[in-house]
């Protein structure tokens, strides 16, 4: 169990992951983490950056500690979200000792790549370690119904990839004003 879990009142605190690079981070990602917390009844949000993210392992600029210090500034608003570090790269290792994993669809459909893992056998028990999961929707890809999080139809279509080509207004305002991806 994680170390920050806890007897809340009759209940087990509920404490989910996000996990991501962040770069940047977008109004999307605080919109996916509010929507998980309400419709997973979490206390907690945790965003997990990876020091090297699973196929971001090129990206030098900004830094991991950059990019930590413009998400802290993104989230200080909101006290149930935290961020940490990690050195671990696969969702499942990650999400180890959380109660619920949140990810994009396109996270969801990179999981479950056979290219990740030395074989189908490691696949399938890394699958089978996931906690419950919360999958926000990204069209065209598609999602387990049951896994599916009600987002805002707006936040569908944003992304980190379109903030850092000129999407600007996709950025949180932290990022945004730390000018970090407009230079």
């Amino acid at each position: 169990m994680d170390s920050e879990q806890a007897t809340t009142g009759d209940r087990q605190r509920r404490v989910g992951v996000y996990p991501g690079s962040f770069n940047p981070p977008t109004v999307a990602h605080l919109a996916i983490a509010a929507a998980a917390r309400d419709q997973r009844s979490l206390d907690q949000v945790v965003l997990m950056m990876s020091v090297t993210a699973l196929a971001k392992e090129r990206v030098t600029r900004p830094t991991v500690h950059e990019r930590l210090a413009i998400v802290e500034a993104s989230i200080e608003p909101f006290p149930w979200l935290s961020v940490r570090i990690t050195e671990a790269q696969l969702l499942a290792d990650i999400a180890d000792g959380f109660d619920v994993l949140v990810m994009g669809a396109d996270k969801w459909h990179q999981i479950n790549e056979l290219r990740w893992y030395s074989d189908e056998g490691e696949r399938h028990a890394a699958l089978l370690r996931l906690p419950e999961l919360a999958i926000s929707p990204r069209p065209p890809l598609s999602v387990p119904s049951e896994h599916e999080l009600r987002i805002d139809e707006d936040h569908a279509h944003v992304s980190s990839s379109a903030a850092r080509a000129g999407a600007h207004e996709q950025m949180t305002s932290a990022a945004l004003a730390s000018g970090l991806w407009t230079r």
